[in-house]
């Protein structure tokens, strides 16, 4: 059965999740800078983050709409680009995994097989989709040849999330499971912080984590203990957490953006966190885009918020850009979409288009 959407209709949706977004990142903006005042922080990184998610956000969305396949191509071959000949993907000094880059450079492959995978649904044209998901698979392929294990599981799950999700007609159970998922990280994440996981367990996550980082996590809550409201202030969780001035070449971070948020902003600033991410589910959820470029973009963007709640791929320029990319691309309306008079074929796209 066929579902219609009109561009009025279409345009309203757009609004309220771009009203949502002005509203989500101004908020994260702002408390920043309060929390910063009052706690004498450093709030200039998560300034440059929010505007590195907007700029990719707003860059998705132009780049969307005038090339619904070309762009999110061309984002995945930039992405895969960036790890090749930039594998740092930072400046100064480089610190061995799983402390340092290794996260980044997950998270920038993943969301580059997103949007390879996007670009194949957009696609019409059976070869052109092949090729698209050869190019994601490939991309996979590089992540484990690299190293990077975290990147090659990744990477898959992202492959196997879009193809399952060219058989789901609903779009709401998909992304109600992508949030579960980023949920349950987080709270596996905090679990191990408060020594509430089976010490059996605990010890096999401490093979694969380090002790070294599960001690910064502890220093996290710690520190977001003695301030649940303001934090101790953004960007100074390095010169205050006793494990990480006691490390050669640290790099200052806890290595979780959840507990790095709550140790630096206080409660306020994870639920900011968890409002952004919400934003985009939102945001995908409500455009009339097809189920399975929702549900991949989705798919990617739940990936790297896992990758970021146990490592420190946020603090990466080229993850957020990437991170709001993805979703421009995967929310904005292709104008040929809009001058067909406003009807859509939902069968002939895989999808209907009412969240």
């Amino acid at each position: 059965m066929a579902s219609a959407v009109g561009p009025g209709e279409d345009g309203d949706r757009r609004n309220v999740s771009d009203a949502a977004g002005v509203i989500v990142l101004g908020a994260c903006a702002t408390w920043s800078l309060i929390s910063a005042a009052v706690t004498g922080g450093r709030p200039e990184g998560v300034l440059l983050a929010i505007l590195a998610v907007a700029a990719g956000y707003a860059a998705g969305r132009i780049s969307g709409a005038l090339l619904p396949v070309a762009a999110p191509c061309a984002a995945a071959l930039a992405g895969l680009g960036l790890t090749l000949t930039v594998p740092h993907l930072t400046p100064g000094p480089q610190i061995l995994a799983p402390h340092g880059h290794a996260g980044a450079t997950a998270a920038v492959m993943t969301l580059a097989v997103g949007a390879a995978c996007c670009a194949a649904w957009a696609a019409s044209a059976p070869v052109l989709r092949l090729a698209l998901r050869t190019l994601a698979a490939g991309i996979a392929l590089t992540a484990a040849l690299l190293g990077s294990t975290t990147g090659f599981f990744t990477c898959a799950a992202v492959v196997l999330c879009s193809l399952a999700a060219g058989h789901m007609s609903h779009r709401g159970v998909g992304i109600a499971g992508l949030a579960l998922t980023a949920t349950a990280v987080t709270g596996l994440t905090w679990a191990v912080a408060e020594r509430a996981v089976p010490a059996g367990f605990a010890s096999w996550l401490e093979g694969q984590l380090t002790s070294h980082r599960i001690q910064l996590w502890r220093d996290a809550l710690h520190l977001a203990r003695e301030d649940l409201a303001l934090g101790v202030g953004p960007g100074r969780f390095g010169e205050l957490s006793t494990t990480a001035t006691g490390t050669l070449l640290s790099d200052g971070k806890p290595h979780s953006a959840p507990l790095q948020q709550a140790a630096e902003q206080g409660v306020a600033g994870v639920i900011l966190l968890a409002a952004a991410f919400c934003w985009m589910l939102f945001a995908l959820w409500r455009t009339a885009r097809p189920t399975p470029v929702v549900l991949t973009a989705g798919a990617a963007l739940t990936a790297v918020a896992a990758i970021a709640a146990v490592g420190n791929a946020l603090s990466f320029t080229s993850v957020s850009v990437g991170a709001g990319l993805l979703a421009g691309l995967a929310t904005a309306r292709p104008l040929a979409d809009g001058s067909s008079g406003g009807e859509i074929d939902a069968r002939a796209r895989g999808d209907r288009l009412a969240p």
